[in-house]
């Protein structure tokens, strides 16, 4: 069985506010605090081999076992029970508080390759439209 416990522990683990607010360091008489954007998401589930008799993953006339169930399954053994569970998480920098005696300022990251996708994707869009602007206005 999966142990639900330890799968917490780690999601505690990666969401924490240490992901989100890395170590502070001094420099140069300023305290920077680096800050990163964190986001992630989970699941799990379990189930019996019996509940996969009307499974529509299986297609239709399948033999038993054909289904994701597994291979050779036989149908209707009840102590065929399986478990799973998954985590994901990202973890983007965005930017750093710097402190310099009593006042506080934000200097955001900017990461060039998010910049240069976001463009092109744009670019890419634009084009399209005016692609498709152009093949309505010609019919005419």
């Amino acid at each position: 069985m999966m142990d639900v416990e330890n799968l917490l522990a780690k999601v505690s683990e990666n969401l924490s506010v240490r992901r989100a607010f890395g170590t502070a360091y001094e420099k140069d008489g300023m305290l920077i605090i680096p800050v990163a954007l964190v986001a992630g998401g989970g699941g799990g589930g379990t189930g019996t081999e019996g509940s996969r008799r009307d499974d529509p993953a299986a297609g239709p006339g399948a033999p038993p076992g054909a289904g994701p169930a597994g291979h050779g399954a036989v149908p209707g053994d009840p102590g065929r029970t399986g478990a799973g569970g998954g985590f994901g998480a990202v973890v983007l920098p965005s930017g750093a508080y710097v402190v310099k005696g009593d006042q506080v300022r934000w200097v955001p990251a900017v990461d060039v390759t998010i910049v240069v996708v976001a463009s092109l994707s744009l670019l890419r869009a634009l084009a399209r439209a005016w692609t498709r602007r152009s093949r309505r206005h010609g019919r005419r």
